[in-house]
């Protein structure tokens, strides 16, 4: 059973009719029913009861079509984001829950526009943001670096070619 067949059948419920659906998909209706008996064959059921006035979707068939429409879906989502996507560039940051950073990232994005970058925000602890930065998962992290953190960080920069850079001087508050 193939995305094409799906979607024939799907097209087929939808309309109605054979003949319009045919139409729609610009198939002839012999070649859309050689499609609904395969599918019926391969599924091991009735999707469809045709007469002379038209087709009537079955119980069966009722089922299968919101599975179909599921998989045909998707389909599309898979197909937008991976196929037809335009490549970005990627900006993240790693940062504990610091408002000042998240709202200066937040501004950046609202500067730059969305259409050339996708963003990213990871909220985590100091050691991750580290190991963020080092496998660049983040291309910055923020981080406090105080008297009591001060060497251990230091030496971890150190060890992971990293560089520090202080954006200013401040107290430690608790909430």
């Amino acid at each position: 059973m193939t995305l094409q067949q799906l979607n024939q059948v799907i097209t087929i419920a939808r309309e109605g009719s054979m003949n319009e659906a045919a139409k729609k998909l610009f198939v002839s209706q012999p070649n859309l029913s050689a499609t609904v008996r395969e599918v019926e064959e391969e599924a091991g059921i009735t999707i469809f009861l045709r007469n002379n006035r038209g087709i009537t979707v079955t119980a069966e068939g009722e089922e299968f079509l919101g599975y179909a429409k599921q998989v045909v879906e998707q389909y599309h989502l898979l197909e937008n984001r991976y196929l037809n996507a335009e490549v970005k560039q990627k900006f993240s940051v790693s940062m504990q829950h610091y408002s000042f950073a998240v709202k200066a990232f937040v501004q950046l994005a609202k500067e730059v526009g969305m259409d050339e970058y996708e963003f990213a925000v990871h909220e985590t602890q100091t050691e991750q943001i580290i190991k963020n930065v080092r496998d660049m998962k983040s291309e910055i992290g923020v981080l406090y670096l105080s008297d009591f953190n001060q060497k251990v960080l230091v030496k971890l920069f150190k060890e992971y070619n990293l560089e520090f850079t202080e954006l200013f001087e401040c107290d430690t508050y608790v909430y």
